[in-house]
């Protein structure tokens, strides 16, 4: 086995072990997908606290801009959602990063 399949192998073990359980699964199929999405969005977001420590991260920021792109689709606005989405694929093929600081200044 190689260590591709291994890694990709706990990569799915680790999203098992977040699986919600039966009833908590039935009340998320009961809920409206925007719902759910603006849910994520939210918490994915880098609140004004993290914004120092994460807003180089770039799996957050991708994840931060996925889920912001999924809330416009949903909205069936996808127009919004292409933008937030090319941001995601920057922060993940490092073609872009993070600006300075507004509240510091020039450096």
């Amino acid at each position: 086995m190689g260590t591709a399949h291994r890694s990709n192998r706990l990569t799915m073990n680790k999203a098992k072990t977040a699986s919600p359980n039966n009833s908590e699964a039935l009340n998320l199929q009961d809920t409206d997908p925007l719902v759910l999405a603006q849910a994520l969005a939210k918490q994915l977001a880098i609140g004004p606290m993290d914004w120092h420590r994460l807003n180089s991260n770039r799996q957050v920021r991708a994840k931060e801009q996925v889920a912001a792109a999924l809330v416009y689709l949903l909205n069936d606005n996808p127009d919004e959602a292409l933008p937030r989405l090319e941001q995601a694929i920057g922060w993940l093929n490092r073609s872009i990063k993070a600006p300075p600081c507004p509240t510091h200044g020039k450096r």
